[in-house]
């Protein structure tokens, strides 16, 4: 039987001045528009900046969206392959501020990296890292949109409020999460998989599902995970060495 962890949860605050969560009906074109919430991947995507390793699995349980929703145009210059550019129309969202609640399990998928699954050492990194703002930069959705990351305490994160307090909204049908190939799965096609859910936000809350639990899957193309043995991915051990115990 194979072993079940799951972590108690963490919170974080991440905060920038614009913010792009791409709607993919928009990704063909040269104009790209953001959905008005972020969407599971991407907040999955910021917390492995926080801190990553191959042993981890995150998964997002709750975001609550602080601020107005609010978006601005801009014109992007798109440089062409004959020499001469053209310019795009790309629409963000502006001054964005998020809360984030999530765990991590044991990725069961790297059974080679059984003896790096110490909990009590993983959770006093992934603290630290939280509250130093993340090991890598922090990207609201995309490169140019730069954001902050700030530890929270679980108080801190039921008891904020919302400018969507007493409201109810639904998003309809959005872009959920990937699901990458199985490495220990031998078969012709290892698709990557996208996954589409009804998002609905609640006091400014929405609560999302797992990504298994999506309605809408879709096969993407054929995708090739890394490989990952003891001897090339830094030891929990000696994560936890480069960092003071005060810091911790």
């Amino acid at each position: 039987m194979q072993e079940q962890f799951k972590s108690d949860p963490f919170y974080y605050k991440v905060y920038g001045d614009y913010a792009m969560f791409t709607d993919p009906v928009t990704k063909a074109g040269g104009e790209k528009y953001t959905y008005q919430v972020p969407t599971y991947q991407a907040l999955k995507g910021i917390t492995e900046q926080i801190y990553w390793k191959p042993t981890l699995q995150y998964f997002i349980d709750s975001v609550k969206v602080v601020k107005k929703i609010q978006t601005e145009t801009k014109g992007i210059r798109a440089p062409l392959k004959n020499g001469t550019n053209d310019l795009d129309y790309y629409t963000y969202l502006r001054d964005v501020e998020y809360l984030v609640k999530f765990h991590f399990e044991w990725n069961l998928n790297r059974p080679e990296l059984k003896a790096d699954r110490n909990a009590t050492k993983h959770e006093r990194i992934l603290l630290r890292s939280i509250s130093k703002g993340g090991r890598r930069d922090i990207f609201l959705g995309t490169r140019e949109c730069i954001g902050y990351v700030e530890r929270m305490r679980a108080e801190e994160f039921e008891k904020a409020t919302t400018v969507y307090d007493r409201e109810k909204i639904s998003f309809g049908i959005m872009f959920h999460s990937f699901n990458y190939p199985d490495e220990r799965v031998q078969t012709e096609e290892n698709n990557l998989i996208s996954n589409f859910t009804d998002i609905t936000m609640s006091n400014g809350r929405i609560d999302f599902i797992r990504p298994e639990e999506c309605q809408i899957h879709h096969k993407l193309r054929n995708y090739t995970i890394k490989s990952y043995t003891k001897d090339n991915v830094k030891s929990v051990n000696e994560e936890l060495k480069d960092i003071p115990e005060e810091e911790v």
